[in-house]
């Protein structure tokens, strides 16, 4: 079964939230590992969204989905967009 991804990128615009949703949403992330949180990536082509970008690796897609859907994580994100202007996918991964 392939992994699933989450990118989001985060303009943020409030620090103190960003903090407070981080705490949060760290409590749902046991089945995630974080591969990557970059506050400057490294723009290649076109334009990128953000002052950061983090990645996200979980078992599956539906892993990635059930995560992100869940109402403990959904708590969490209303804090992220508050405090950030933010774009975000799950991958599909090759395998």
């Amino acid at each position: 079964m392939p992994k699933g991804y989450v990118v989001i990128t985060e303009d943020v615009k409030d620090p103190a939230g960003m903090a407070e949703y981080a705490k949060l949403a760290s409590k749902t992330m046991a089945n995630a590992k974080i591969l990557a949180f970059d506050t400057n990536a490294e723009q290649i082509e076109g334009q990128w969204h953000g002052t950061q970008t983090v990645l996200l690796e979980f078992e599956s897609p539906e892993a990635a989905r059930e995560w992100y859907n869940s109402d403990a994580y959904q708590e969490a994100a209303k804090l992220r967009q508050a405090a950030a202007d933010c774009n975000g996918a799950i991958l599909h991964g090759l395998g």
